[in-house]
């Protein structure tokens, strides 16, 4: 484990690498999604392939979740991707960086590789999509039921979890119900700044989207067709939001791929 000051916020990372003693060909950075997930989201699934194919794998957590530090304020997208590349510029990564993000996370790598055009080899997201009006307005819907649900009849709320999902989604719950009695995630995020179409039409490195064939949110490929001038996507049959931790080899079969496939950064 360790801790890397990333622009005045204490953040958890993980590194991990080639172990035959090669030098990593490019760098990976892997940025997880909101409220209930970690950096072990990748750590126990994905990460160690990456490893194995010679990349240096960096895996983080985000500010007010994991192990990082958690300060009252300060969690609009903004927030995060100015963590995002402030971590960046701290670890220095080998080669060329290509950045994969499940969920809210898909959405700072975008914002990244919106703002910093240069330095982004290709990017994944898994079940996730741009900033946009749409975005901030479903996830403000989300995240008032949030704290309806959790930070107001947190007992009632967890209880149903952990009858109907488990003990292990019960104690998630619990954690994303801490954030948000805690912090003003829940009014930040909804209150973020967007994208406009053609600064997302600006993102020319290779997309790749990744879906579960029965979430909403692969409704959004034809508009990532239109928009994004080098973008792919994969639609999986039989799963939902949760495809990274249900289809692990398949999802990260694809990411590598597209990181083998580019010679580097356009």
């Amino acid at each position: 484990m360790a801790m890397v000051d990333a622009g005045g916020i204490r953040l958890h990372v993980q590194r991990t690498g080639p172990t035959d003693g090669r030098v990593p060909h490019a760098t990976l950075v892997l940025v997880h999604g909101l409220l209930t997930d970690s950096l072990a989201s990748y750590y126990f699934t994905v990460a160690p392939a990456f490893a194995a194919a010679g990349l240096d794998v960096v895996m983080y957590d985000l500010r007010g979740h994991g192990r990082s530090e958690r300060p009252p304020h300060g969690y609009t997208l903004d927030h995060n991707i100015d963590d995002l590349a402030a971590l960046l510029d701290r670890l220095e990564p080998a080669g060329p960086v290509h950045l994969a993000g499940n969920s809210y996370g898909g959405t700072i790598a975008f914002g990244y590789a919106a703002r910093h055009p240069g330095r982004v080899a290709s990017l994944t997201l898994i079940e996730s999509e741009p900033a946009t009006a749409a975005w901030a307005a479903k996830l403000g819907r989300i995240l008032r039921r949030v704290v309806t649900e959790l930070a107001h009849n947190e007992p009632e709320t967890i209880a149903w979890i952990t009858a109907h999902r488990g003990h292990n989604t019960a104690r998630l719950a619990k954690g994303a119900a801490r954030l948000v009695r805690e912090t003003t995630v829940g009014r930040d995020i909804p209150a973020s700044r967007v994208l406009t179409e053609a600064q997302i039409s600006a993102v020319r490195c290779p997309v790749l989207g990744v879906y579960g064939g029965d979430s909403d949110v692969a409704d959004l490929v034809p508009e990532h067709r239109r928009l994004l001038p080098d973008f792919r996507a994969v639609v999986l049959p039989g799963h939902e939001h949760s495809v990274l931790v249900e289809a692990p080899g398949t999802v990260g079969a694809h990411i590598l791929d597209l990181v083998h496939a580019g010679a580097g950064v356009r």
